[in-house]
């Protein structure tokens, strides 16, 4: 991906940067990685043993795994880029927004997958095929542990520290603080180990009672837990993308602090988010004295530790604000 870097050159007090990436930045790119090397050596084995064993849970879980590692691998990616252009000027509100528009991707390949899955399951279940019951059940119980060890990698987060006045706002919106491409990468691999756990159960009920048709329909159950976590990943990712509100919540607490401390009216308000713990405020007041800019962002940033990039527009007028 070639991106042309413009300089930045330096404007005195007033300059200030725009990188909004998260605290952990860097850790979770390590973790992404490692992820993903576990994850895509396990994948080709999982397939292989599928096709080999003609087991339709286990290819369903073989390709949901498959879409692990491409999520697992987008995270990555993104967090590399993120970093990489964190200082690049052509991106106006920083490079926070990489691992958003990476779980928009993924979720859409998820999305693909699922419907091939349950159309294939769906086909052995008009037209079953013999199963090698035992070799199957071995591979699928080796999936469930490397979902297990792809999980603890991805959930190891590292503590934060929050002073008396952070802690008065973030108990309310932490979820400012959620890095959507890790996330998402770590419920996946979640959802994918419910997964195992169901073609295990299934390939023990063949095997032990011959029930045959359980195969095939955890493969349309394992299509459904991929397509119902593919849509929620679009859902939140794409909010995130098109600049939608970030919090409502923590909007209207704005504009009641603005309005009852200061006695200014708030004639317009955008919130919004920048990268995992990082959001911009743009808000326009109507006062009825002089005050500065500069002293309406001190006393937000004191309030709002997550408002990193804040704009503020006063327009003085003492018969305009009612009390």
């Amino acid at each position: 991906m070639a991106i042309d870097e413009p300089t930045a050159h330096e404007h005195g007090v007033w300059t200030h940067d725009h990188v909004f990436l998260s605290a952990g930045h860097e850790h979770a790119e390590r973790r992404a990685r490692i992820a993903t090397t576990i994850t895509a050596v396990f994948m080709v084995v999982e397939i292989s043993a599928g096709w080999l064993f003609g087991s339709m849970a286990l290819l369903a879980d073989g390709f949901h795994m498959a879409t692990h590692v491409g999520a697992l691998g987008l995270a990555a990616g993104a967090y590399w880029l993120a970093r990489r252009h964190a200082g690049n000027t052509r991106f106006t509100f920083g490079s926070g927004k990489f691992g958003d528009l990476a779980a928009f991707t993924s979720a859409i390949v998820l999305g693909m997958v699922a419907a091939g899955i349950a159309y294939e399951s769906t086909q052995r279940l008009l037209s079953p095929i013999a199963v090698n019951y035992g070799s199957a059940l071995l591979i699928a119980s080796l999936g469930l542990g490397v979902n297990i060890a792809s999980a603890y990698v991805l959930s190891e987060t590292p503590h934060r520290h929050h002073g008396a006045d952070e802690h008065n706002h973030l108990h309310h919106h932490d979820h400012g603080h959620t890095d959507h491409n890790l996330r998402a990468a770590y419920v996946h691999v979640l959802a994918d180990a419910a997964t195992s756990v169901l073609a295990i159960a299934a390939l023990g009920a063949g095997l032990l009672f011959g029930i045959r048709y359980l195969d095939p329909v955890v493969g349309v159950i394992g299509a459904c837990v991929i397509a119902s976590w593919a849509y929620g990943l679009v859902r939140d990712s794409a909010l995130v993308l098109l600049d939608a509100e970030d919090d409502p919540r923590m909007a209207k607490d704005i504009r009641a602090h603005l309005e009852s401390e200061s006695g200014m009216r708030v004639s317009d308000l955008h919130l919004w988010r920048l990268g995992p713990g990082h959001r911009g405020l743009i808000v326009s007041l109507v006062s009825p004295s002089q005050i500065s800019a500069e002293e309406i962002k001190a006393g937000l940033r004191r309030h709002y530790p997550d408002l990193s990039h804040v704009t503020v527009e006063v327009a003085v007028c003492a018969d305009c604000v009612t009390s």
